[in-house]
């Protein structure tokens, strides 16, 4: 508020800590609301209302990058940290939910219901998009309007899934444990102050935190896009990964994953759609975002980790093997772009081999599941997952499968 701004390296820890905090208190008051709205639909505003910190951050570069022209370092700053937040969710998160199950409770997977084709279904949709993008070359408002519509239509089919129907799963840890004990009128009232407080925290940091990660880069002399990329994300994504760590901790380990692949449909669809127009207004005209070269390539492995992602999730199980996989494609990628930080042309020859690579792994999945893949898009646009065994059964025998479904009876 008195504009004093002592370096680079303060600004950054300061303004980088507030949006941490923000994101923590719009967690408890979107948790808090889990309640008196339906599990599913809950899920989404979890992962909507939490990622808020990486979009401020984000189109505030996509504002600047209007506003500056077409040729400033603000387009290629807008890119990095959409390709960088996205590769870190299905690289880094996803693993992470897993990892943690196992060690908690040595399971060797996380298993999905069968209604959350759902939020798979909707990611797969926006990931096959995501490579029209990929041969435009830029992202347009046309995008905006397309990926918009992926969004609402994937809010409207969550808002009928229910809440658990065990009270022990229900129960939210931390903070919004203890805001559930209030009563309605106190709770409305407190969820309404968090996101009020938190909104206007974000709003006052999200320009000079963006700022100072650029003098910073500058200053110690390591590649800004890189910081920009990388460490701007995992400050504005640890809220939200943090609330599914609590779900892991809290045995929903299920409602963690889920909260951040909605996470991903959400940063894949509004984030990188608000893009365009956040840049169109500070432009004073409509104009699309471009991707050079090395920004098309990084959008081109971002859309093709997508789809590796969700190819694992087909039989709707995250495995620790499919786990180890993701994150080992995920360090390398990081390691060689640090690698290669100064030498451009090396950079994008190892984007483009690498997409290739999470692209031919994606596609022998979708190959050897390509029933299951119809399958579950029917339930996702339809509504229709009684053909949808649960995760686990497929192998089972029919006498197996009907001692399973008596005993579900029974139950």
């Amino acid at each position: 508020m008195g504009g004093w701004q002592p370096s680079p390296f303060v600004d950054v820890a300061a303004f980088g800590i507030a949006i941490l905090a923000a994101g923590f208190l719009l967690s408890w008051g979107a948790e808090t609301a889990e309640q008196h709205i339906s599990q599913g639909l809950i899920l989404a505003a979890v992962a909507l209302v939490t990622v808020l910190p990486e979009y401020a951050i984000d189109i505030y570069y996509a504002y600047m990058a209007g506003a500056s022209g077409p040729n400033s370092q603000y387009v290629q700053y807008a890119a990095a940290n959409m390709t960088g937040a996205n590769r870190l969710l299905v690289g880094l998160a996803w693993p992470l939910m897993v990892f943690l199950h196992w060690m908690k409770d040595r399971h060797r997977s996380i298993d999905l219901a069968p209604g959350n084709a759902v939020e798979v279904g909707f990611l797969l949709l926006a990931s096959l998009y995501a490579f029209v993008i990929v041969l435009k070359r830029s992202i347009s408002l046309l995008d905006f309007v397309v990926l918009i519509a992926i969004f609402g239509a994937y809010v409207w089919r969550a808002r009928n899934l229910q809440k658990s129907d065990n009270p022990e799963e229900a129960e939210e840890p931390g903070p919004a444990a203890a805001l559930n004990t209030l009563s309605p009128g106190l709770q409305w009232t407190a969820m309404v102050g968090l996101v009020a407080v938190a909104g206007g925290v974000i709003l006052v940091s999200a320009e000079p935190f963006a700022e100072a990660m650029v003098s910073t880069g500058r200053l110690i002399g390591l590649n800004e896009f890189l910081l920009i990329q990388w460490l701007a994300p995992l400050a504005s994504e640890a809220p939200a990964i943090t609330v599914a760590v609590l779900f892991v901790r809290a045995n929903r380990a299920g409602d963690g994953l889920i909260a951040m692949i909605s996470d991903k449909i959400n940063q894949w669809t509004l984030l990188v759609g608000m893009l365009p127009l956040a840049l169109s207004i500070g432009a004073g005209a409509i104009s699309p975002l471009p991707l050079d070269a090395r920004q098309g390539e990084e959008f081109f492995l971002t859309a093709a980790q997508s789809l590796l992602g969700i190819a694992l999730l087909l039989r709707l199980r995250l495995g620790l093997w499919s786990a180890l996989a993701l994150a080992a494609l995920f360090t390398v990628q990081v390691g060689l772009a640090f690698v290669y930080r100064n030498d451009e042309a090396r950079t994008i020859a190892t984007l483009t081999w690498l997409a290739w690579a999470y692209l031919g792994l994606a596609g022998l999945l979708f190959l050897i599941d390509g029933r299951r893949l119809f399958t579950l898009l029917r339930g996702a646009v339809m509504g229709d997952f009684s053909k949808l065994e649960p995760p686990g059964s497929e192998g089972d025998s029919d006498v197996q499968r009907s001692e399973r479904e008596a005993s579900s009876i029974a139950g």
